[in-house]
């Protein structure tokens, strides 16, 4: 401990006055080279730098040289259009006015899109009072064109550039998980292709009965181009399997005369099972399940009650499960438990017009909700006063039971033979094509387009 007492002793630096450094002394232009240094000119426009006074060497000139031509890029924003981004560019109000019609003869000036890009070329002006002289303007105008608009003399010229396209459909196929939303994610389906399904899926039966395991298909337009870009669109078809057989077959339909398969945006078109689309027949009667008629409208011979009584009704034998579909675009009024008709569904139709759905095993629809024409509103069962599976259709006019083959519905489930055939043609083409085949590479050539 002495020892390091005398160490200590030894090292202590002692105590002596410190000499402060001598205060700076600045003319102006000192402090004007020394404030530009600073930080606040940054949050001012970054007017840092050494400041260099002018000498007696420095004049002043009536006109710099400037670049012969300017080239840059600008991007039409929401709302905006062609001319207004060519003026902002550096174009005068006459180039930019005439450049935008003659674009205009080669697509509508409103589908240009927000997000486009604008290549254009200025060439050199004449003064600094003037505008600079438009030479070049390039876009990508739709997916598959491009146009060129050079300056010959004094006028434009427009060049079309057709882009080699292919426009096979995208399918996605893949296993539901603890989320299907998720599981269409993880298998690379486009966010708007998983919200057209999932409303598709959920206006033909609940999404409450789709369960992990289940098998989610989802077929959506697809563009790709021979410059390498991709272009993701509409659900075309939605499809889910339950225990390896099909649940729903959802495909989008607009009729034969508009169908439209290619289009990116916009196609028109409701989705329908393939499962209710069947042949109109000449027959007033659309049958709300693929069944067999088992027993018509009149006194019959109750199966259960064993004595003589009015029925109210028509029965088709079909297997248990099987969708029952609504006949006409209608209104949920009752949807559950009905005496002996067990699980029972009431739709009101408009006009006076009603129908009843019984026995069934579930419920697919709630009461109050809308349903539309071949929409899955339950499943075949025997509940109630059943001998065995079979669906109870009973028909209403002005609240009076009526036979149901004196009422004829003009439905969209039914159709004629050759709408049938195409909308089935149309299935079977998509289902014809294979996942993930859409994504390969594209060159340009063997242009493919699904009709």
């Amino acid at each position: 401990m002495s020892g390091l007492i005398l160490v200590s002793t030894l090292l202590y630096p002692g105590i002596s006055p410190v000499e402060a450094a001598s205060a700076m002394r600045l003319d102006n232009a000192g402090r004007d080279e020394l404030r530009s240094l600073a930080l606040m000119p940054l949050s001012q426009g970054g007017a840092t730098g050494h400041i260099t006074q002018l000498g007696a060497s420095a004049h002043k000139i009536g006109f710099a040289p400037e670049r012969k031509q300017v080239s840059l890029t600008a991007t039409l924003g929401q709302g905006d259009n062609l001319a207004q981004l060519l003026y902002r560019a550096g174009a005068s109000p006459l180039d930019a006015a005439q450049l935008s019609a003659v674009v205009a003869h080669a697509v509508p000036l409103a589908e240009l899109t927000p997000g486009t890009r604008v290549n254009v070329a200025l060439g050199q002006r004449k003064s600094p009072q003037e505008a600079r002289q438009l030479s070049k303007v390039s876009l990508r105008a739709k997916f598959d064109l491009g146009l060129d608009v050079v300056r010959q003399g004094s006028d434009l010229k427009l060049i079309m550039r057709p882009i080699a396209t292919n426009d096979l459909p995208l399918r996605i196929r893949g296993t539901v998980g603890t989320s299907l939303y998720r599981s269409a994610r993880a298998a690379g389906a486009p966010i708007r292709a998983i919200q057209q399904y999932i409303q598709a899926i959920d206006a033909h039966f609940s999404l409450d009965e789709v369960k992990p395991g289940d098998k989610f298909d989802l077929i959506l337009t697809y563009k790709r181009s021979s410059a390498g870009e991709s272009q993701a669109g509409d659900l075309l078809y939605a499809g889910l399997e339950q225990g390896g057989k099909p649940r729903a077959q959802l495909l989008r339909w607009a009729g034969a005369k508009n169908d439209i398969t290619t289009a990116s945006t916009g196609i028109a078109g409701q989705f329908f099972d393939a499962a209710s689309m069947s042949e109109s027949h000449s027959s007033s009667l659309i049958q709300p399940v693929a069944g067999r008629l088992t027993s018509n409208y009149g006194m019959r011979m109750h199966p259960v009650l064993g004595y003589a009584r009015m029925h109210a009704g028509m029965d088709f034998g079909a297997a248990y499960g099987s969708p029952i579909y609504a006949v006409a675009d209608a209104l949920v009024t009752y949807s559950g438990v009905h005496g002996g008709h067990g699980n029972y569904v009431r739709l009101d139709h408009g006009g006076g017009l009603g129908t009843g759905y019984g026995h069934m095993s579930q419920i697919a629809v709630a009461n109050g909700t809308r349903v539309r024409a071949g929409q899955v509103i339950g499943y075949v069962g025997s509940t109630g006063l059943a001998t065995g599976p079979h669906l109870h259709y009973e028909v209403y006019r002005s609240g009076q039971i009526v036979d149901p083959a004196s009422v004829h519905f003009v439905v969209r489930a039914g159709v004629d033979k050759a709408e049938l055939t195409a909308f089935r043609a149309k299935l079977a083409k998509l289902m014809a094509v294979k996942p993930g085949a859409a994504l390969a590479a594209y060159d340009g050539a063997n242009t493919t387009i699904l009709r």
